[in-house]
């Protein structure tokens, strides 16, 4: 099957068949950003949300100027759910620390766990630690998968000052956050993460344990 080019490209953007709109929005990926984006533009509100998600996604890995701008709007305005926690994501791929407050809203006040989940791992991806208040105190959230997510990015950003709040999560009985804390604490060097480090190496759980083994690795201990 010959690549298409992209002016083809343009023109199956536009076709009636979803299908073809894919092929094409995939087909993006070897151009380079600045004729790419413009393309991606095209399909932002398609009918199908699966071509919506894929188009916000290549905004946070095609990066242009015009990236930046759509995405926090699309986090701030969209109606849907999915399409605010794909821009979140995607804020966090670009690295644009102009994101850290629009992520930060979103974070505290989507109501939405899955938009909270994206904006709290994008956080992590940005190593802002302005991100430390939010992330300690969102360790207390009700959803497991949103504890996993600020263990995360905890490490990401090398927060030292966390270590004592996240090693409450060394019992925990869900051993994927067992998994990200011994991931975690491979980023925070200090004697106290050794110590968990040494008992989660122990762990029953075999991605646990070899995570920890990982990290001891990691810190030389």
């Amino acid at each position: 099957m010959a690549e298409l080019s992209l002016q083809d490209i343009s023109s199956q953007l536009e076709s009636q068949d979803s299908r073809d709109r894919m092929i094409a929005l995939a087909s993006l990926r070897r151009f380079p950003s600045a004729d790419a984006v413009p393309l991606i533009k095209k399909v932002l509100n398609d009918e199908i949300l699966q071509i919506r998600s894929m188009a916000v996604f290549a905004l946070g890995v095609k990066q242009t100027d015009e990236c930046y701008p759509i995405l926090v709007k699309l986090l701030e305005n969209d109606p849907d759910y999915g399409i605010r926690a794909d821009a979140a994501g995607a804020l966090g791929y670009l690295g644009d620390i102009r994101a850290f407050e629009p992520l930060v809203r979103a974070f505290y006040e989507d109501t939405q766990w899955l938009v909270r989940f994206s904006a709290a791992v994008s956080l992590g991806n940005l190593k802002d630690v302005r991100a430390h208040d939010l992330l300690v105190r969102a360790l207390d959230s009700d959803e497991v998968v949103l504890q996993q997510a600020v263990i995360a990015a905890l490490g990401e950003i090398r927060d030292i000052n966390a270590i004592d709040h996240i090693l409450r999560f060394v019992p925990s009985t869900d051993w994927l956050t067992r998994q990200r804390l011994a991931e975690a604490l491979g980023n925070l060097p200090s004697d106290k993460s050794i110590s968990a480090l040494k008992y989660l190496e122990k762990d029953s759980h075999p991605h646990v344990a070899q995570a920890a083994t990982i990290s001891l690795s990691r810190l030389g201990a």
